[in-house]
């Protein structure tokens, strides 16, 4: 069973399950929380989607943890939804979301805020990088953060992705850094927090679509939530959904806006 959700915003109105809940600790169709929850958006996914998930479930449950596994479809036109539905069918740990509209911060928002699991985890369909997960899992459970970032251009990282993608990276975040103070080297992509540390900092966020990823993150670090950046390595298997060019104006409005939201008007 699905439930889809309106609003631009992410905001939700109740939970919505795929065909169970996690394996492990938490049985199948009982109400037991789920230790971990995996939150990934997906857009027109169809190609990889049946072994990208087929594979994950089966790393992740090699973390002897259970786990729920929440696919955020956002308007997608292709077959990635009856996919879904079919793979909640086989692995009780899938969850499928839906929103209306092509919107990947509106989709991870959701998932965020539909996750039961102590321990978040955000992650992509073309990555699903199980390594990542352990590092930070590792920190989470040691109490060194409460928020742990991928980050694709900090020191030790490896990223693989073309030289006009990662430049991307490095132009926003320096956008970042000089217009509201980020301290750090990314804010999109892999992420790990504990659920009740950073729900407030999710119910705060008012972007959607390509910045809201990074409004999580900077409203984390100026409301005093420890955060942490980890190195992760990154070879995408396949060309983005939506091309870069094409996303300027509205990564650009959304920076404003967030200019104007966080500068102007947090007390």
């Amino acid at each position: 069973m699905t439930q889809s959700f309106q609003g631009g915003d992410g905001s939700s109105a109740g939970p919505a399950f795929g065909a169970g809940m996690a394996s492990g600790a938490a049985k199948v169709g009982d109400v037991t929380t789920p230790q971990l929850s995996i939150v990934i958006p997906v857009y027109n996914e169809e190609q990889i989607l049946e072994e990208a998930v087929t594979a994950l479930v089966g790393k992740v449950r090699g973390l002897g943890r259970s786990f729920e596994l929440i696919l955020a479809a956002n308007g997608c036109r292709d077959r990635t939804i009856p996919l879904a539905l079919e793979l909640s069918q086989k692995f009780p740990e899938v969850r499928l979301l839906e929103c209306p509209t092509p919107n990947y911060g509106a989709a991870l928002k959701l998932g965020m805020l539909q996750a039961r699991g102590d321990v978040v985890l955000c992650d992509e369909i073309d990555l699903c990088d199980v390594d990542f997960y352990r590092r930070a899992l590792d920190v989470l459970d040691r109490g060194e953060a409460d928020l742990v970032v991928g980050s694709k251009a900090m020191a030790g990282a490896d990223d693989r992705r073309p030289a006009l993608r990662k430049a991307g990276t490095r132009v926003i975040n320096g956008m970042l850094r000089v217009s509201l103070g980020f301290q750090g080297t990314d804010t999109h992509g892999l992420k790990a927090f504990r659920r009740t540390a950073l729900l407030p900092v999710i119910h705060a966020c008012v972007v959607d679509k390509d910045l809201f990823a990074s409004e999580f993150v900077i409203r984390a670090q100026r409301s005093g939530v420890a955060s942490m950046e980890i190195p992760v390595s990154l070879e995408e298997q396949r060309k983005p959904s939506i091309h870069l060019v094409r996303r300027v104006p509205n990564v650009l409005k959304n920076l404003a806006r967030l200019v104007y939201v966080i500068r102007l008007q947090a007390p």
